[in-house]
């Protein structure tokens, strides 16, 4: 049960209220967002919440189990704080949210409605749409280590020990020529072999997508020239001219970690399980059950 503050329950008992929803938006970034529905900006607890951005949301929905709760809010890609661009490069994702029920004549009765985190968002031509996840969510999460074949580490961290800034793990280029909206020809990147940048990291470094991140899918040295595929095309188009730095990639098995990276003291996996087929194998008269390793 809630209990409400003093000021807001003398508020509700007067049988006429003056009501309105605010949420306060905090980005990975530590940016601080605040909407309301109510039709005049909103300020309490050092945060202004504006009414432009057409935010609405759909009414709270709570169980009694472990489930994950969730609520809907709706905005347009108009609002000067809600960009198309900032949702597809995912500065909103996983965003926490403050629910509060507010008097608007009196921003000091208020209450805290839910916590949560922003889930998945679908857009639209002119609009979007935000899940808002209770903080049941983070039940969901994997926490440890996974008993799996592959390095479970990420490439350059504490746990894996490689020193990315080694001139032999990263490059910079150029793109000379755009074929699609995720694969061009680069300069720069000549004298390191085929493959040794897929899977790696690329950071634009000039162009429209300046600052932001892509993922590496190929690396591919040809005859006359050098080909980057990205994973996923990059939020703004590509164009002749625009600069990167590039990290070299890991495919996470124990073989890349010994040839590539001379790092198997530090590899995460465990390279040495049995893999799927070895729940289905059946007994043979041709041996293999001596109690050696499969």
């Amino acid at each position: 049960m809630k209990t409400l503050p003093t000021g807001m329950q003398v508020h509700l008992n007067t049988g006429t209220t003056t009501l309105a929803w605010c949420w306060r938006l905090t980005r990975n970034d530590g940016q601080v967002f605040g909407f309301t529905d109510h039709d005049l900006p909103l300020t309490f607890d050092g945060t202004t919440f504006e009414p432009e951005s057409g935010f609405t949301a759909s009414e709270i929905r709570t169980g009694l189990d472990l489930s994950v709760d969730a609520q809907d809010a709706e905005g347009v890609l108009t609002s000067a704080t809600i960009t198309e661009t900032d949702i597809l490069d995912g500065r909103w994702d996983n965003a926490l949210v403050e629910i509060w029920r507010v008097n608007w004549q009196d921003t000091s009765q208020r209450v805290l409605m839910r916590r949560g985190a922003i889930g998945q968002v679908r857009r639209g031509r002119v609009q979007f749409v935000a899940e808002m996840r209770s903080l049941a969510h983070v039940l969901n999460q994997t926490v440890g280590r996974t008993f799996q074949a592959s390095c479970d580490a990420a490439l350059g961290d504490v746990r894996c020990g490689v020193d990315l800034t080694d001139p032999a793990w990263k490059g910079s280029g150029a793109v000379v020529t755009v074929d699609g909206d995720r694969a061009f020809t680069v300069s720069g990147l000549s004298a390191y072999a085929d493959g040794w940048f897929a899977l790696g990291t690329l950071t634009w470094t000039g162009g429209a997508n300046a600052g932001r991140d892509a993922e590496v899918m190929m690396h591919e040295v040809g005859s006359t020239d050098v080909t980057v595929t990205l994973l996923e095309a990059p939020v703004l188009a590509i164009a002749a001219g625009d600069t990167f730095n590039i990290t070299a990639g890991c495919d996470k098995t124990f073989e890349t970690c010994t040839t590539k990276f001379a790092n198997a003291v530090n590899f995460r996996g465990f390279p040495g399980i049995p893999g799927q087929d070895t729940v289905v194998r059946y007994a043979t008269r041709d041996g293999g059950h001596d109690g050696a390793v499969l």
